[in-house]
């Protein structure tokens, strides 16, 4: 598989995404648009699996604790374990997603979109030590919000991606509007863009549909000011007959 962002094969400049999606062609030419997860969710889900982590090992050192040097033993293999093995485990074992990235609807691929297997998760579990160098994760903070699919650095070199979970979702349909014609062929990009800005525009705000509209206006040659009855019907005409 390939992942883009990249630049266009013919050598042209790619418009500006609408919003943050990262593409993977399949072998079979088929598009796989995932959706990286930025810092607020994954954060949210480190401390879910923090909280878990910590609720675990309590319950470990309580219990073991009773059987003196050797339960003291056992319990600092369950520390060893649960530090270095709770992610790794849940993250292989459980399609990408810990406890904490389960309930935010969050799990972890490789860069092409395949499930993460243990080398990978290994990398990427381990390098959290260079991540919260050198205090409270600065590092991995830094990385996430200077790379456009927010990868920290142990993604950076374990060729993950942390990504929201895509859920079987009913398609919207465009609005009734009347077909327009095309003012020229448009690339496979530009179309899917364009049906994606007609499918969902009834679900953003007045601003952010006009400031689309007009991202998609210039290279389509339609005035700002019709920019958005255009486009929706030129959306209808790709569409063809409902």
């Amino acid at each position: 598989m390939s992942a883009s962002p990249a630049q266009p094969s013919d050598g042209t400049a790619r418009q500006p995404p609408l919003d943050t999606r990262y593409l993977v062609e399949t072998p079979e030419g088929i598009d796989l648009v995932l959706h990286p997860a930025g810092l607020v969710p994954r954060a949210l889900a480190f401390a879910v699996d923090l909280m878990v982590r910590g609720l675990i090992l309590l319950l470990a050192f309580l219990l073991l604790g009773q059987f003196g040097e050797l339960g003291m033993g056992l319990a600092s293999l369950t520390f060893f374990l649960v530090t270095w093995w709770y992610m790794v485990l849940f993250e292989v074992l459980n399609q990408g997603r810990s406890p904490g990235k389960q309930l935010l609807g969050l799990q972890v691929l490789h860069d092409d979109g395949t499930p993460v297997g243990w080398a990978a998760s290994l990398t990427r579990n381990l390098l959290r030590v260079v991540d919260l160098l050198p205090f409270g994760y600065s590092l991995g903070i830094l990385s996430c919000l200077a790379h456009p699919a927010f990868k920290r650095l142990g993604d950076l070199a374990a060729g993950t991606l942390v990504v929201y979970r895509e859920r079987a979702q009913p398609r919207p349909s465009l609005p009734e509007v009347a077909a327009q014609p095309l003012p020229f062929a448009l690339q496979a990009d530009e179309r899917r863009a364009l049906l994606a800005f007609a499918e969902r525009q009834a679900g953003l705000s007045t601003g952010r549909r006009r400031e689309l509209a007009g991202i998609l206006a210039g290279p389509l040659q339609v005035p700002e000011a019709q920019a958005e009855a255009r486009l929706l019907g030129i959306a209808r005409e790709l569409m063809g007959p409902s």
